[in-house]
């Protein structure tokens, strides 16, 4: 990761102009942070997640399930603006129909991040911490190169999932549950 210099501290409103050149960017304290492209397992992890999700949320009714590092404003003033893997809003949070252009005020309920072998953990739990101070329900940190799960709850001790253990999110859905080895296939 590297900081793009400026000498003044911008919006998210500024950081939704910039021009999109390509570039992986993130929004941390005011600052731009530009980041590697994730790699072809990253993605593959990422797509498989959204697809069971995606479908499960479509399928039950539940509510939008974004991907792509879709912008999450996890502070203001300075402004900080981070991009989650996988994040679902339930329509409650977000109502049916077309999603907005810009960056939504509500915080999804839950989200994933799936690590790159560049990723450093003190910076992940950094981001965990951004996101459940927030309102994040629970934050899943999906751990590829491992096969395990990562599960944050706010007041809760993380838990680590992996295998044939069911990972089921209440604040999905009571009755969806699914094995972490499918995201892993």
């Amino acid at each position: 990761m590297s900081v793009v210099q400026s000498d003044r501290l911008i919006t998210i409103e500024e950081f939704s102009r910039m021009p999109a050149d390509g570039k992986c960017r993130e929004l941390v304290r005011g600052r731009v942070i530009e980041m590697n492209p994730p790699k072809l397992r990253h993605g593959q992890v990422c797509s498989k997640i959204g697809r069971i999700y995606g479908n499960a949320a479509d399928d039950s009714e539940l509510g939008h399930v974004v991907t792509n590092d879709t912008g999450i404003i996890t502070q203001r003033d300075p402004d900080t603006l981070r991009g989650a893997d996988v994040a679902f809003y339930s329509y409650s949070k977000i109502p049916r129909g077309p999603l907005p252009e810009d960056y939504p005020s509500a915080p999804p309920e839950v989200v994933f991040e799936v690590l790159s072998p560049s990723d450093q953990w003190s910076k992940v739990h950094g981001k965990v911490s951004e996101y459940l101070e927030v309102g994040v329900s629970v934050v899943c940190v999906v751990e590829p190169k491992t096969e395990t799960v990562h599960v944050y709850r706010p007041d809760q001790a993380a838990k680590e999932l992996k295998g044939n253990d069911e990972l089921v999110l209440p604040e999905f859905s009571a009755e969806f549950r699914i094995s972490i080895k499918q995201f892993f296939d």
